[in-house]
């Protein structure tokens, strides 16, 4: 134990209290945290720390330093990935044996592997909306330089966001990063996605934890669909008259409805000045998250702001305030609204959801029973029906996904 070495930007002290001179395989029940495992080609355990969950990797001591290093950048660039905490080496056994290095993380709270969100009755779209999700992911990284090298629904965590899911990368192993992405290393992340999402799908099949009714090869083609799509609208190159400028803000507001920011635009215009073609040259993700952090304070997923944003934007016009400063009306939104409701829901009950997810539901939820009742409910109302009809009903994602403390399904343990 003398040996262990703790790479980390901010070292937890309680870091050195956990048994690294046992096999990771072995650690006694009592410390590891109970929470549903994706598949992984390494051992992975979930332990509680300093009021934290942390995830404990098995890994190559250059390996995981250079895992390590590439989370570290993405967090730089706002990629959505897990958080780094640290590498931890020099691990031996009582007997002396040397064991392998650990790469640490912070658990992504309220996130789900896809055999867990597999696992619950979720409606027949699930596979789409996780493809949805993945094909933004990449894109994402594609934009940065990073090339992932392994994508697949195993190596990614989801979040609800509002009706859709928000992807996170959790495995970047095998990943690189580049000042730009070649067409050919973008091609082959993308045929090697859609691989193997059909093969994850397959097997979904084969356990009766897919819907009949999914045709797994059309998922894997729709994946490959979605981020053509999504990556030409991003970075195409548009031409047209130059009498239609207009288009230069209908081109960036396109961007912005897909929940992109453009930060450069390059405009360039024929000798006789007859056309004018733009291309946009930086775009950042989270246009409507960036906005409500702004206005509000709330970090949010991308949907989820955009949802709250429509309802800021329902609450100024109910109020006769769209001459007010929009911070002013934003802060007594939060306060009388947003707030109020996230409170008025019981404390035990609020660590089912995130708190973003939770008031969009309440909102789905209000419309529902006006439309059932023939008047508008009021927010009040609303939201003690959604806790006593809806909530009450719903597995606690915060810790073990539907599990009781401490039990453990086989089926997620695999």
């Amino acid at each position: 134990m003398h040996n262990l070495q703790i790479t980390a930007s901010a070292p937890d002290p309680a870091l050195l209290d956990l048994p690294w001179d046992i096999p990771l395989v072995d650690w006694p029940e009592e410390t590891l945290a109970a929470l549903p495992r994706g598949i992984s080609r390494h051992i992975v355990r979930f332990v509680r720390l300093s009021g934290r969950v942390i995830a404990i990797k098995e890994i190559g001591e250059s390996v995981a330093y250079r895992e390590y290093e590439l989370l570290r950048q993405l967090r730089r660039l706002e990629v959505p990935s897990v958080v780094p905490v640290g590498v931890i080496t020099g691990r031996k056994a009582p007997d002396g044996e040397p064991l392998e290095a650990v790469l640490v993380t912070e658990h992504l709270q309220f996130s789900l592997p896809y055999r867990a969100l597999y696992s619950q009755a979720l409606r027949p779209d699930t596979a789409a909306r996780l493809i949805d999700a993945l094909a933004v992911l990449l894109v994402r990284l594609h934009l940065v330089g990073f090339y992932w090298g392994d994508v697949s629904l195993s190596n990614t965590l989801f979040r609800r966001d509002a009706e859709t899911f928000a992807a996170y990368l959790v495995d970047a192993e095998t990943g690189d990063l580049h000042r730009q992405l070649s067409p050919g290393q973008r091609a082959y992340d993308v045929d090697l996605a859609r691989t193997n999402i059909i093969g994850e799908l397959m097997d979904l099949a084969a356990g009766e934890l897919l819907d009949e009714d999914v045709d797994e090869v059309s998922i894997g083609d729709a994946l490959v669909a979605r981020y053509e799509e999504l990556w030409e609208t991003l970075t195409e190159s548009e031409s047209f008259e130059s009498n239609e400028r207009w288009r230069v803000a209908a081109r960036i507001e396109r961007l912005n409805e897909l929940g992109f920011d453009v930060g450069e635009l390059a405009i360039t215009t024929d000798i006789d000045g007859t056309s004018v073609q733009i291309q946009p040259k930086v775009v950042d993700a989270g246009h409507h998250s960036r906005r409500l952090l702004r206005l509000t304070g709330l970090d949010v997923q991308e949907n989820q702001a955009r949802r709250l944003l429509n309802d800021l934007d329902s609450f100024r016009a109910a109020t006769d305030r769209q001459n007010d400063d929009e911070e002013f009306v934003a802060h007594d939104w939060l306060r009388g609204v947003f707030e109020a409701t996230i409170r008025a829901v019981p404390r035990d009950l609020r660590r089912k959801l995130e708190p973003a997810q939770l008031f969009h539901e309440i909102l789905d939820h209000r419309w529902f029973v006006s439309e059932r009742a023939g008047r508008d409910v009021p927010m009040a109302e609303a939201t003690r029906s959604y806790v006593d009809d809806v909530l009450r009903h719903r597995p606690d994602e915060k810790s073990v996904l539907g599990l009781a403390p401490g039990e453990k399904d086989p089926e997620l343990d695999a």
